[in-house]
C-alpha cells in the first residue's frame, strides 16, 4: 500500500513524494531511490577474485606440479621467509663461532646423598653399623648405606616412628624430623661442613701424606651451621669426631734419597 511503502522509504532514508510513485511497484521505487536492502547487496566489482584450482589434471593447464615447478625450496609447503641466520645451507655464523661464558645450571649444585632413619635402623639391627662409636660420614661410606658420597649426606625423617637406637651421628645436614627422632631416642646429632678436599681426606685418609686443614663453610652455608636448631657444629664447644684426623692412617713420608 502507499502508506506501508512510505513507511519503508522513510525508514530507509528515501526522500520521495508518495503521489509520484503511487502506481509503481516496490522494486521500481527501490531502484529509483537507490534504497538497498539485504537482497540487493553485492560486493564491489573487482573486490573478490575467483580462486584458481590447482592440481586437477593436465587438461586444466595447472596440474601435476601445480605451477610450482620441479623441486626446490619454493616447491615445498611452509616456504615462508627464511630465518635471519640462514646462509643458504652453509654453516651459519652462530655455529662457526665458539661458545663462551658459563651457565649456572648444574655447575655449582652439590646434591647430598639421602639417608632415612628406617634404613639407618635396619643397618644397626643387622650389625652393619656399630653404635658404640660415633657414626661419621666415613662410617656411612664404609658400610655403603647410601652409595658413593660425593658432597655429603642429609639425614631425613622417613621412619622416625620406628627409630629407637641411641646413636651419636654426624652428617652434613638433617631435617627437623630426623633431629627430633634421634634426640628422642637418647642420641645426639651434629651437622658438619666438609668441602670436596676435606671430605676426601675424611673418607680416604690413607691417600694423604699430610692431613689438610679443614675449610670453614662458605658464607651461604655459614648461617646453617651457626643455628642451634640445625645442630650446627659451630655452635658446639667441642670439635666433632669428623674433624679429627687419626694420624695413624695417613701414609708415611717417603725417605729422602
Amino acid at each position: 500500500s502507499t502508506q506501508s511503502t512510505w513507511g519503508m522509504l522513510s525508514a530507509a532514508g528515501g526522500r520521495v513524494i508518495v503521489a509520484r510513485f503511487a502506481s509503481c511497484d516496490f522494486a521500481t521505487i527501490a531502484k529509483a531511490t537507490d534504497v538497498y536492502f539485504n537482497r540487493n547487496l553485492k560486493p564491489l566489482p573487482g573486490s573478490r577474485v575467483k580462486r584458481t584450482l590447482l592440481g586437477r589434471g593436465p587438461g586444466s593447464g595447472r596440474g601435476k606440479t601445480s605451477t610450482r615447478g620441479h623441486n626446490g625450496a619454493k616447491a615445498r609447503s611452509g616456504t615462508g621467509k627464511p630465518a635471519l641466520t640462514y646462509e643458504g645451507g652453509q654453516n651459519p655464523l652462530q655455529r662457526r663461532l665458539p661458545k663462551f661464558g658459563m651457565a649456572n645450571g648444574n655447575t655449582f649444585k652439590m646434591p647430598l646423598n639421602v639417608l632415612n632413619l628406617h634404613k639407618l635402623q635396619l643397618f644397626i639391627d643387622t650389625g652393619r653399623i656399630d653404635i658404640a662409636q660415633p657414626i661419621t660420614l666415613k662410617t656411612l661410606a664404609d658400610c655403603n648405606i647410601c652409595g658413593k658420597i660425593k658432597h655429603g649426606v642429609k639425614l631425613l625423617g622417613d621412619g622416625a616412628e620406628h627409630f629407637a637406637a641411641k646413636v651419636d651421628i654426624e652428617v652434613t645436614k638433617a631435617s627437623q624430623t630426623a633431629i627430633k627422632a634421634v634426640e628422642t631416642s637418647g642420641g645426639s646429632i651434629t651437622t658438619v661442613y666438609l668441602n670436596r678436599l676435606g671430605l676426601r681426606a675424611h673418607l680416604k685418609p690413607h691417600k694423604f701424606r699430610k692431613p689438610p686443614r679443614f675449610a670453614r663453610p662458605a658464607f651461604k652455608d655459614m648461617k646453617y651451621y651457626l643455628k642451634e636448631t640445625n645442630r650446627g657444629y659451630l655452635t658446639k664447644p667441642k670439635l666433632p669426631a669428623t674433624l679429627h684426623h687419626p694420624e695413624a692412617v695417613f701414609r708415611e713420608p717417603l725417605p729422602c734419597v
